[in-house]
């Protein structure tokens, strides 16, 4: 008798699962396990797509020249939407926030705060819900990094990250946020944020952003990290050396008494100086018991940031850096967020709490003195 060896793909069976699929096997798809042969039955029209993709194969829709959703819309870039897989359910007995099953995703306890600029000051206790949280995190987006290679689709990486936070007893914190469709978000090359995990296979010099966040005992912890795939061109590692910079340098002023908008000077003046610009439609936000709060904390410069920061607050900084234009497109799914030019973009994240002396990076690499994977590859 085998033993397991993951959690069955079907959507919404959680069983521990040790048969794999036959095709994938030959193919060299990893992953891909099922708990029966009724399960892998009932999965085959939607699992097969991932055969014909790898295989290139004309019979499906296996490529992205045959599958367009939406005929009518201009590609800033290169990248095409791909075949996504169906929404997973988390299991009932992982404590859940209030979004993950509300029809439409909505977070009342964030709308119950909505427009107030006040941030919250953690107590002790919080202090530590936060800690476990983002250890976990950081654990699930480690878990992801070990398989972002050439080959690989970033719906496998998703699967990984899903598995990987149940496994830890965590709630992936964007299923279901305002009826995302997955565990994490996958962006990649002009993908500025927000990309669905979907069945293209990552391309050798693909460069690829993945954003996790877990919920765990009632609290959220989030970061990413952009992965360089197979041999990444030296202007590519650049954007993304000089994107993790960025946040390096802007971490290094966050201390009690600070101002929030201070942020954005620090982290468009280090990519001005090399060339790139800094996305402003997305930012930085507080985060404890509600996965997004006050502050907000803009990556540009003369922002209008409210706040100053205290011990106890708990943010992420979380800069997008693109190699052109800082403006940006959003595909018809509502979420993919694109450069407006089509030139790649790269991002990183950490939480933060703010110490009496400092800060902590909650979220922080425990390995390789705490950088980030693409180091590994440099």
């Amino acid at each position: 008798m085998s033993s397991p060896l993951g959690i069955c793909e079907t959507p919404g069976c959680m069983n521990d699962a040790s048969l794999q699929c036959p095709t994938c096997l030959k193919i060299g798809i990893q992953g891909s396990y099922f708990c029966s042969q009724d399960c892998f039955k009932g999965s085959w029209k939607t699992h097969k797509l991932i055969h014909d993709i790898a295989k290139g194969e004309s019979g499906k829709k296996s490529s992205s020249d045959e599958y367009n959703p939406w005929p009518s819309y201009h590609f800033t870039g290169k990248l095409r939407p791909f075949p996504t897989i169906p929404k997973r359910e988390a299991p009932k007995g992982i404590q859940r926030p209030d979004y993950a099953d509300h029809p439409k995703g909505v977070p009342l306890s964030e709308q119950a705060v909505r427009g107030s600029a006040q941030i919250k000051i953690l107590d002790d206790e919080e202090i530590e819900g936060m800690r476990v949280a983002c250890k976990l995190g950081r654990e699930v987006l480690d878990e992801a990094a070990k398989v972002c290679d050439v080959g690989v689709t970033t719906a496998e990486i998703d699967r990984i990250v899903y598995e990987a936070c149940i496994e830890r007893d965590c709630y992936p914190s964007p299923l279901n946020y305002h009826q995302f469709p997955a565990s994490c978000c996958t962006s990649v090359n002009e993908v500025i944020c927000h990309g669905i995990p979907d069945t293209r296979p990552l391309n050798d010099g693909d460069i690829c952003n993945v954003d996790v966040t877990v919920y765990h005992n009632g609290f959220h912890g989030d970061l990413n990290e952009t992965f360089l795939v197979g041999n990444v061109k030296p202007e590519i590692k650049k954007l993304v050396q000089v994107t993790y910079e960025c946040l390096s340098k802007a971490i290094d002023i966050v201390r009690p008494g600070e101002k929030y908008k201070e942020i954005g000077n620090i982290i468009q003046k280090h990519a001005q100086a090399h060339g790139f610009s800094v996305v402003r439609s997305y930012c930085g936000h507080g985060i404890h018991r509600l996965f997004h709060t006050a502050p907000s904390v803009p990556h540009y410069a003369k922002n209008k940031a409210v706040g100053v920061m205290k011990a106890g607050h708990t943010f992420t900084i979380e800069p997008m850096i693109s190699q052109g234009s800082w403006r940006d497109n959003m595909w018809p799914d509502c979420w993919t967020a694109v450069t407006a030019d089509g030139q790649w973009s790269a991002q990183f994240e950490q939480t933060l709490l703010v110490t009496e002396n400092g800060c902590d990076i909650l979220t922080q690499r425990r390995s390789k003195d705490g950088k980030p994977w693409f180091m590994d590859r440099l």
